[in-house]
């Protein structure tokens, strides 16, 4: 079997073109004219060598919640899921992901189920967004499963972008502060150590501390790195193990300035729309429960959503293991969630819930952002007075034993 590019017009004389796996150019021809589109151009793919850097190749969240909305309003129009993924196929701009697109429309093609399909591709489609495809082709409501599935990818993406806002400008900040640091203990502090040489004597400890982080940038900036590199490399493996991850994430839920706070309503808005999103979707309760965990981002969270999911299938409720977890679950929460539970609108209470944590987190990450400002502004005030008083303040003890 080869693959070949074809290019070809609908009835209508609309462009069509895409790849199709066959044994020669006579078999896509006949798959093309049973398809009723009329051939233009057939040409073999190349395989040999293949793209050695399609490794790497990435995709963003909003590339997947475009082709996810196109494939939701196509197949909510009344369009074949086959005919709508060859217009994703055709439409998807990213190399990786029309890639993506393509297996899965083969798969289906082949008598796959979409959900099925998708599953083979987890580093593009993760367990929520399969199980609630797969939900809805069970019940038989996959276009409007597929409207949830790109709505729910649409909020997840938009707080993602939030998060990712709120981090410009101290990144922006603490990489000028770097700058000015690198700029003055490599520039400056050298020049005036030349001063000192001349002068003689004892210089201050402080001084003798600029002088040592001089020498360490323009002398041992090795060592700097491979300091860097091993704390990097520590930190990262510590955070790979369950042990690590686990304190990882109960440190991040403390962080202190509110940040720790901004964490905890990220998590919750992610859990609770997610949670609402599977209920909806026609999930089964373990399932999503079990889901819900995998993909609440903090650890915290999923070893709780473990005791839930242990409790419901005792007959249990989904509240009594939450309240042990304060510091993921406040009070407020896991009363709404008792209260869907009791009156059976679980799905209603959580995606309340959702919406309310969505708009917490953007009156928390405003919050934090005007506290960081100043704070910010001082740490580079104090990084660069504390370099400038180092530095004179030997010419002070020189000018004072003159007089």
């Amino acid at each position: 079997m080869a693959t070949y590019a074809f290019k070809a017009l609908d009835l209508g004389g609309a462009p069509s073109k895409g790849e199709i796996e066959a044994s020669d150019k006579q078999a896509v021809a006949s798959q093309l004219r049973s398809r009723g589109l009329i051939v233009v151009d057939i040409e073999e793919r190349s395989t040999g060598g293949g793209d050695v850097l399609a490794r790497f190749k990435k995709f963003s969240t909003d590339e997947m919640v475009i082709a996810t909305r196109q494939l939701a309003t196509m197949v909510q129009s009344g369009m074949s899921l086959l005919r709508a993924l060859y217009v994703i196929e055709e439409q998807t701009e990213n190399d990786k992901l029309r890639d993506i697109w393509v297996e899965v429309r083969k798969d289906v093609e082949a008598g796959v189920s979409l959900s099925d399909a998708l599953g083979r591709h987890p580093d593009a489609f993760n367990e929520l967004y399969v199980a609630m495809v797969q939900a809805g082709e069970t019940g038989g409501i996959l276009d409007q499963t597929l409207v949830r599935v790109a709505t729910q990818l649409e909020k997840d993406a938009a707080l993602r972008r939030q998060i990712k806002a709120a981090m410009v400008y101290p990144s922006v900040i603490g990489g000028f502060a770097f700058i000015v640091l690198f700029a003055l203990v490599t520039f400056l502090v050298p020049v005036f150590e030349k001063i000192f040489k001349d002068f003689g004597g004892e210089l201050p400890p402080i001084t003798k501390f600029t002088v040592w982080l001089s020498h360490i940038f323009t002398r041992r900036w090795y060592v700097m790195f491979a300091v860097i590199f091993g704390v990097v490399w520590l930190f990262r493996h510590w955070k790979a193990t369950e042990r690590g991850r686990m304190q990882w994430d109960t440190i991040k839920l403390k962080f202190p300035m509110k940040i720790g706070d901004i964490v905890q309503k990220v998590c919750l808005a992610r859990f609770s729309r997610t949670f609402s999103g599977l209920i909806a979707a026609g999930v089964p309760m373990l399932e999503a429960i079990d889901i819900t965990g995998k993909t609440s981002g903090n650890k915290v969270i999923e070893k709780a959503m473990v005791d839930v999911r242990e409790s419901v299938k005792k007959g249990g409720s989904l509240t009594q293991p939450m309240t042990r977890v304060p510091e993921a679950f406040p009070i407020m929460v896991t009363q709404m969630i008792g209260v869907g539970e009791e009156t059976g609108a679980l799905e209603t209470m959580m995606s309340k819930v959702a919406d309310f944590y969505e708009e917490q987190v953007d009156a928390a990450v405003k919050a934090l952002t005007s506290i960081l400002e100043p704070v910010m502004i001082i740490v580079v005030g104090a990084i660069v007075g504390f370099i400038v008083i180092s530095m004179y303040l030997p010419m002070f003890k020189v000018y004072d034993s003159i007089k």
